[in-house]
């Protein structure tokens, strides 16, 4: 069911920081910030040729990173994300083997204006899942 994984987030308490350590000390393409209110996110992606990491920095009062920076004041591994083809029949066949979508259940649009929903850590070994319709 689930295809490559799209990418890996990160949450950081310094975005700006953080994207220097990718860009200048490993070289690697970064891409602009993007505030994303709905989600509680300012976002860069770095681009590599295998897959991305995403970097995450707390965006409002409200921001769930800003939970998990409390949690992890260094920062750390937020969730993957791995894509699907069709988001309702995963969402479909996961509900009904027992997996718990976060949320109301129901997609929403994500960092790549795709599909996306969240899957509960405690039925994936412990790692937020995302899946982002491809």
């Amino acid at each position: 069911m689930i295809g490559r994984l799209n990418h890996v987030a990160i949450a950081v308490s310094d975005i700006t920081a953080a994207a220097k350590i990718y860009s200048d000390t490993l070289g690697a393409k970064v891409t602009a910030q993007v505030q994303l209110p709905e989600h509680g996110v300012t976002t860069v992606f770095v681009e590599l040729p295998n897959t991305k990491i995403e970097l995450l920095e707390p965006l409002g009062e409200n921001s769930p990173i800003a939970a998990f920076l409390e949690r992890n004041a260094s920062g750390g591994v937020h969730h993957l994300c791995y894509e699907v083809e069709d988001i309702l029949a995963a969402r479909d066949k996961l509900v009904s083997e027992g997996a718990r979508v976060l949320g109301d259940g129901n997609p929403r649009i994500g960092a790549h204006n795709k599909p996306i929903l969240f899957l509960h850590p405690k039925d994936f070994c412990g790692t937020l899942v995302e899946l982002e319709q491809v």
